[in-house]
């Protein structure tokens, strides 16, 4: 029974492989100056302005923010996946 597990893997491991792999396509990315930058760092880079403006907002409305090292690193993240899926998807 091991025999025929074996045979198994080795006959359909390079097919699973390849399906696996197909999915890698061209990835977006930004031409700037003759340098090609990921989209995803250009999404990053705008959600920490995003989180800086959120927070400065915050404290002009005198906005308590509990414990804020786990607020402000999860609002860069959800700015960061909302602007990939506005822009990228």
């Amino acid at each position: 029974m091991n025999c025929r597990r074996g045979n198994r893997v080795m006959k359909y491991g390079p097919m699973l492989t390849s399906l696996l792999l197909a999915g890698c396509g061209r990835a977006p990315t930004f031409d700037v100056v003759g340098s090609f930058f990921p989209a995803w760092l250009l999404c990053l880079a705008v959600s920490i302005l995003l989180t800086t403006l959120a927070r400065w907002l915050f404290q002009h409305l005198r906005v308590a923010v509990a414990p804020q090292i786990l607020i402000y690193p999860s609002l860069t993240a959800a700015f960061a996946f909302a602007l990939w899926l506005i822009f990228f998807r």
